[in-house]
C-alpha cells in the first residue's frame, strides 16, 4: 500500500508529466490526473492520435513526474513513478469525471498508468527525506 503522505500528495496535485519512448527516443507530455487509490493508478485523457498517446500504446512501459514547484528548499516535493499504461477501467472512469465533471462533456477517452514504483522527495519531512514504494508482484504474494 501506498504510504498515507504520498497519497496526500499525489491527491492535492492534478498535473503530471508522462514520459514515453519509442525506437529510443524519449517524449514527454503534460496531462491532467485523477488519482485512484483503490487501482493504484493515475488516470488521464488523452487521445491515441496524440505523440505520447500513441507511443504509451506501443510501448506499455512509461513514467513520469509530479511535482509542487517552489524556491523554497524546505518546502520542495515531487515524485518520480514508473508504470504501466493501459486502457481506463469503470472504477478509473468515475475517479476521473468525479474529479474533472467539465471533462464529461468532450467525451475524451481515458487511460490509466497503474503504478509499479514511486520515489517520493519530500523536504518537508527533513532535507532529502525519500520514501519509496514498490508493487508488490503476484510472485511475492
Amino acid at each position: 500500500m501506498i504510504d498515507v503522505s504520498i497519497q496526500k500528495f499525489i491527491t492535492k496535485h492534478h498535473l503530471l508529466t508522462l514520459a514515453t519512448c519509442k525506437h529510443n527516443q524519449p517524449y514527454c507530455a503534460t496531462c491532467f490526473y485523477a488519482f485512484d487509490k483503490q487501482n493504484t493508478s493515475l488516470v488521464i485523457a488523452t487521445d491515441e492520435k496524440t505523440r505520447h498517446g500513441r507511443e504509451a500504446v506501443e510501448n506499455t512501459a512509461v513514467s513520469g513526474t509530479i511535482a509542487l514547484e517552489t524556491k523554497v528548499i524546505g518546502k520542495i516535493q515531487g515524485i518520480q513513478f514508473t508504470g504501466h499504461y493501459q486502457k481506463a477501467n469503470e472504477q478509473e472512469i468515475k475517479t476521473y469525471f468525479k474529479r474533472f465533471p467539465y471533462a464529461l462533456a468532450m467525451n475524451p477517452s481515458l487511460w490509466s498508468i497503474v503504478i509499479e514504483y514511486i520515489k517520493f522527495t519530500d523536504n518537508t519531512l527533513g532535507f532529502g527525506t525519500k520514501l519509496e514504494y514498490v508493487k508488490e508482484s503476484e510472485n511475492s504474494l
